[in-house]
């Protein structure tokens, strides 16, 4: 067949850095920052990151080729940083994001295991099992555990 290898994509070679910062000489305090095998995920990431920085002037990011995974962003920054320093704080900031929200993650994940709504501290419900509308009911869905299925009332605010 004549499609590469899915690994290829994704894993870098011996000799291949995963990041090359390049300096504009056209225009002040920017640079350019090739990261490879990497995606739109961790670009449009790092971009909205870096746009939350005041001192960041312009950030964007490109994928030059669809079917390389390499990702280029672009920075501009102003007179107080530089562009490897705004990146910096940028990465540092969403990695302490995604711990934080990993750790939210095994909360409640360990509150539902215990039988737990995943806002309720160590009180348990009335029926023991988990009560997503913190109603009493236990409902899943359209169906009240333990059987029937409930009519559709509009004026319910949690049925979307």
């Amino acid at each position: 067949m004549n499609q590469p290898n899915r690994i290829d994509s994704w894993l870098l070679q011996d000799d291949e850095k995963p990041l090359t910062i390049t300096e504009d000489p056209k225009i002040p305090n920017a640079a350019t920052v090739l990261l490879r095998k990497q995606d739109h995920t961790l670009g449009n990431m790092i971009r909205a990151q870096l746009l939350l920085d005041p001192t960041v002037l312009f950030a964007g990011y490109k994928v030059p080729h669809p079917l390389e995974n390499d990702i280029i962003i672009k920075i501009q920054t102003d007179e107080r940083s530089n562009p490897a320093d705004a990146l910096k704080r940028a990465c540092h900031l969403l990695i302490r994001q995604t711990v934080h929200i990993k750790q939210q993650f095994m909360d409640q994940a360990k509150n539902i295991e215990m039988g737990m709504g995943p806002d309720q501290a160590l009180a348990g419900v009335n029926n023991g099992g988990y009560d997503p509308y913190s109603d009493g009911l236990g409902r899943e869905g359209n169906t009240i555990v333990g059987g029937q299925v409930r009519d559709t009332n509009p004026t319910d605010v949690y049925d979307f």
